[in-house]
């Protein structure tokens, strides 16, 4: 067994779905610690937060990772058990192999080696690893991290996301940003009544149609050379006591906003708001931002470095995508740090029978190492000679 495939496998056994951390975290601690790391636990509530790092002065490059998984589903459908690493026809299966304990332990061990060439290396190395990257609503992870390091003035120059964002091979895609993304809670009130009698009822469905029509067309922007449009999607709604001749009194709907940095959150909060009083609906709306959207820009540093290792890796031209969900990136990104995003290939996550190719998994430890040696020791080399 190689070094990262080992590792790999002792991360999937460990049954870590959001936000149990099943001791991954201490595991990769123990091993940096060894590797002359500093680990500071940062625990919030039930979650587990780890911060690694090697180095004291110069810029910060730091890898960030999640160990907690999404559950399996039923069991019963994987060809092998989800919990238990297994080998099979060139890939490795397992909960989380591909999303995200393969790209977590090609760090671990990109990061044992470049400090064990360079134990005397300039700037300083990191990991940063959740268990609540999975959950629901993120709250005491990286975001609480996050807050951790705005407080007491912990600086990240540069953060390297192992997200799946390959399509067919290893490095043919990297993120270099991602959308926001803006929840809704719509409450629109009526009046319950007889279906017989519609005059002395107001049916909040009826209310709110011609509005969602309205919704559904607006064009909220035309995006921009790095973004698409922002889109509107309304994911559920629900009305009605269940009886046929009772006109129901309420309506509850979720929308969300994947938005670009042509838009802001505050203008869609009150756009949606506007059109909703310009139809005549008595209505209630929470909001919940759970990112911002986040760009590193052509021409930064990261960015170029990610690029020129994909292209070498990956032997084409990487796209440069700001496309997908959302990640813990977007809690780092806020304070000045550029992000990027480079993984194995996104085709079974989250699926029954996830899997990564070993060949990519092998190949990962090298991609990671080759980002951390042009960021920071070849700057030095380089400064070394002109000296």
């Amino acid at each position: 067994m190689s070094e990262v495939l080992d590792l790999t496998r002792a991360l999937i056994e460990r049954r870590s779905v959001t936000p149990d951390d099943a001791g991954c975290q201490a595991l990769i601690a123990e091993r940096l610690a060894k590797a002359g790391f500093r680990c500071e636990s940062l625990r919030h509530g039930d979650v587990d937060n780890l911060w690694a790092t090697h180095g004291t002065e110069g810029p910060t490059l730091a890898f960030l990772g999640h160990t907690d998984v999404v559950p399996p589903g039923p069991e019963d459908d994987w060809s092998s058990p989800p919990f238990t690493p297994t080998l099979r026809d060139g890939h490795l299966f397992g909960r989380g192999a591909a999303d995200m304990k393969g790209s977590v332990a090609a760090m671990v061990v990109a990061l044992e080696a470049f400090v064990a060439r360079h134990p005397d290396h300039g700037g300083r190395v990191g990991l940063l690893l959740t268990s609540d990257e999975e959950g629901p609503t993120n709250l005491d992870g990286v975001r609480k991290v996050a807050e951790h390091f705005r407080a007491s003035g912990e600086r990240i120059d540069w953060c390297v996301v192992g997200e799946p964002s390959s399509r067919e091979r290893l490095g043919d895609l990297i993120r270099v940003g991602r959308r926001g993304s803006l929840t809704g809670t719509l409450v629109v009130h009526g009046v319950q009544g007889h279906v017989a009698y519609p005059e002395k009822a107001l049916n909040p469905i009826h209310a709110f149609a011609p509005a969602l029509t309205a919704l559904a067309n607006e064009r909220w922007d035309e995006g921009n050379d790095d973004f698409p449009p922002t889109s509107f999607q309304v994911s559920n709604i629900q009305s009605g006591t269940g009886a046929t001749n009772v006109i129901p009194g309420v309506l509850q709907a979720s929308m969300n906003f994947r938005y670009s940095t042509a838009s802001r959150a505050e203008d869609l909060r009150s756009r949606v708001e506007t059109l909703l009083r310009a139809h005549g609906v008595d209505f209630a709306l929470e909001w919940n931002l759970s990112g911002e959207p986040f760009l590193s820009p052509a021409g930064g540093r990261l960015r170029d470095v990610a690029l020129a290792v994909c292209r070498e890796f990956s032997g084409s031209e990487p796209e440069q995508s700001t496309g997908g969900g959302t990640s813990d990136g977007r809690f780092i990104a806020p304070l000045g740090t550029e992000v990027v995003e480079i993984g194995p290939v996104n085709a079974s996550i989250h699926k029954v029978d996830e899997n990564v190719r070993v060949d990519d998994l092998e190949r990962l430890p090298g991609l990671y190492g080759a980002v951390i040696e042009r960021l920071l020791a070849q700057p030095l080399r380089a400064a070394a000679k002109l000296g």
